[in-house]
């Protein structure tokens, strides 16, 4: 088969990379990709977000099944278009991507079916939303409604910093029409953990779970980020926390689905906060997690390609998906000043002294011309010799360093040896990704 991939982050990179082992993948395409991407798939310079231009793509190269990474452009119908192309589509259609693009669609829903999450409240007014600061007493947790690159969420310690926060969002528009509306949670205790499942019209599936460590820096300090690294399986989910999962909120969202008319084909992305009163659901994506899906899918025994195909044909019964007993951990090294501003073009280093068993999936990567950066500014480390085409940074997270082992000790020290062997100017990362949390 030919297989298309749209998008150009870790994600994508992962998913390209497991295709790529299928001896049933007769051609690779990867639309926009990245540096990295470019050693397994043919990548081309169609953006994720150009719809029409995608589904042109998809056209003239004959695609066979198209298999889309980001959330955005599912939010914006491409399954849609390219199945009344009639191109084969992992992903869900634009109707069932609300469960992303909007919290409260997904927070009514959850509310509807009984699935255990937070209480919460919507605001579409500023001024509501400032005289009902701390309803749910602090921490309090604000959520831009619409989509926002994972950053949506603001977890206020007090009033002045929720009333901050209400400004930024509602008032500055820091992301966009995303915050028109704001959803405020009541806070819950526990850990985050994370389970993504392979779903379509009468099954859903639980891929091996993962947890992932959304702060910035060590110790949960600092801003949401997309997620600084994660590692599976999590060793917090034991059979009865999974046989708790299953029964209070993957059947009950199955059921959901076939009752609403959401005829959901695709991955379902499960954040879980797992408290003292059990599991309870933080959000639903519509897409594999970023950076779950770079430990996951490195674990994955069977093809993926005959998932995908048995997901859009209402199959998934059908297929025996196996996993590694092997553990992964994924270590992100991210740009000086992520989640904020940040500089692009900084050359990396150090990519070919990384163990052949180690995966690096490129997330913001592109090759760029060392005699166009002013590489001499960058110092020797950066560019050395003649000008040439070099691997530089164009994204916050930009690497996702995923090792396995035997146990869990033994991935994670492999993932930070090896990405010590890496550099470029500013890089930052987590010390702590796989130290084990607990209830």
């Amino acid at each position: 088969m030919k297989v298309l991939v749209v998008g150009g982050g870790g994600r994508e990179h992962a998913i390209c990379w497991k295709l790529a082992q299928s001896p049933k993948v007769t051609e690779l395409l990867c639309a926009p990709g990245n540096a990295g991407i470019e050693a397994v798939a043919r990548c081309v310079d169609t953006g994720a977000e150009d719809i029409e231009g995608i589904v042109s793509l998809a056209k003239e190269e004959n695609i066979d099944l198209a298999v889309i990474g980001p959330e955005v452009p599912l939010a914006m119908g491409v399954t849609d278009r390219l199945e009344k192309a009639g191109i084969k589509t992992f992903g869900p259609n634009k109707k069932c991507s609300r469960l992303e693009a909007s919290k409260s669609f997904t927070k009514e829903f959850l509310k509807r079916h009984n699935i255990p999450t937070a209480g919460y409240r919507e605001f579409t007014c500023k001024e509501e939303l400032l005289s009902s600061v701390g309803i749910f007493g602090y921490p309090m947790v604000l959520k831009a409604d619409g989509l926002a690159a994972g950053k949506g969420v603001v977890i206020a310690e007090n009033r002045a910093e929720a009333e901050k926060a209400i400004e930024e969002i509602m008032g500055e528009r820091v992301f966009g029409s995303a915050g028109d509306k704001v959803v405020v949670e009541e806070f819950l205790t526990g850990v985050e953990a994370s389970m993504l499942c392979f779903v379509d019209e009468k099954t859903i599936v639980p891929m091996e779970s993962a947890q992932d460590y959304k702060r910035v820096f060590d110790g949960d300090k600092g801003p949401n980020t997309g997620g600084m690294g994660t590692y599976s399986p999590s060793l917090l989910f034991t059979p009865e926390l999974e046989e708790q999962i299953r029964e209070r909120i993957l059947e009950p969202a199955l059921k959901g689905f076939q009752e609403d008319g959401l005829d959901f084909k695709g991955v379902l992305f499960i954040g879980l906060m797992l408290t003292e009163e059990g599991p309870k659901v933080i959000e639903f994506n519509n897409r594999f997690g970023d950076p779950e899906t770079q430990s996951v899918l490195p674990r994955l025994e069977s093809d993926l390609l005959d998932i995908f195909v048995a997901v859009t044909e209402n199959r998934l019964a059908d297929v025996d998906i196996s996993w590694k007993e092997d553990k992964a951990v994924c270590v992100v090294a991210a740009s000086g000043g992520y989640p904020g501003s940040y500089e692009k073009n900084k050359v990396i280093g150090g990519l070919d002294r990384v163990d052949e068993d180690v995966m690096v999936f490129h997330a913001g990567t592109a090759k760029k011309d060392t005699a166009q950066l002013g590489c001499a500014s960058l110092g020797k480390e950066g560019c050395p010799g003649e000008p040439h085409m070099a691997t530089v940074t164009s994204g916050g997270r930009v690497l996702g360093v995923t090792a396995m082992g035997k146990t869990h000790e033994e991935a994670r020290a492999k993932a930070y040896d090896n990405i010590k062997r890496i550099r470029f100017e500013g890089m930052q990362y987590r010390k702590d990704i796989g130290v084990i949390n607990k209830l």
